[in-house]
């Protein structure tokens, strides 16, 4: 509606959350010539905005009084998301039918009187949600049940849409279309390379201190020194 179009920030917090599943609202069931809406009574919305729920609400006006109360809403009610109407009696055989709605010219608000929504909420949006996950189930089943089929008709098998479960964007997950199942190759390490590592990793063992290993040769032991005993002849004898 072009009125609600126009509502202030504020007045559309507020209808939001009295749309919302956590203002606690006893909705109803009404006909409206022959269509279905939900309505409500006055003081189930006074109730809401007076709970700790609504306080919490940000950008929403602070609400502390059953007066205050009473003129948010009939602020909410001047941009038509909600009108007052008169319930009549139910519109088929069994009690329990929806009962019949009438839109009252004059518009107010009060806590007796009931008002019927035309106001949708953010309840589209979760079923948008909904429907967007129940289309990326269905890709996924459809992708398995055409990977099993190519596995047979054109070996390896062909993956539609390969990226659907990877760690990308949103658009990123459906490029490419397709791809052949091909194993990643790993990629192998020189033993350059471990060997640097291996260097590496042991000098940071030893706290930065880079530790040579030298092998031992007979030149670098020391000689040990022994005493020698020689007979010399007696010059005398």
């Amino acid at each position: 509606m072009e009125q609600q179009a126009k509502a202030p920030p504020e007045i559309k917090k507020i209808a939001q959350f009295l749309r919302g599943g956590n203002a606690g609202m006893k909705i109803r069931v009404g006909a409206l010539n022959g269509k279905r809406l939900d309505y409500f009574k006055g003081k189930s919305a006074v109730k809401a905005l007076l709970s700790p729920a609504f306080a919490k609400v940000k950008g929403a006006p602070k609400v502390t009084s059953e007066a205050e109360a009473q003129t948010t809403l009939q602020a909410v009610n001047a941009f038509a998301f909600f009108l007052r109407v008169q319930r009549g009696g139910p519109t088929g055989s069994s009690s329990s039918s929806p009962k019949a709605l009438q839109i009252i010219p004059e518009q107010m608000f009060s806590p007796d009187e009931y008002y019927a929504w035309f106001y949708e909420g953010s309840q589209w949006t979760t079923i948008g949600m909904l429907g967007l996950i129940g289309l990326f189930f269905a890709i996924a089943i459809v992708r398995l049940i055409f990977y099993i089929i190519t596995i047979v008709v054109a070996s390896p098998g062909i993956w539609i849409f390969p990226q659907l479960f990877a760690d990308v964007g949103f658009v990123e997950s459906f490029i490419p279309l397709w791809e052949w199942d091909v194993p990643k190759k790993k990629s192998k390490k020189k033993k350059g390379d471990k060997k640097e590592k291996k260097s590496a990793d042991k000098h940071q063992e030893n706290g930065g201190a880079f530790i040579e290993e030298v092998a031992e040769s007979e030149d670098s032991r020391p000689q040990s020194r022994s005493a020698r005993i020689e007979e010399v002849e007696d010059e005398d004898a």
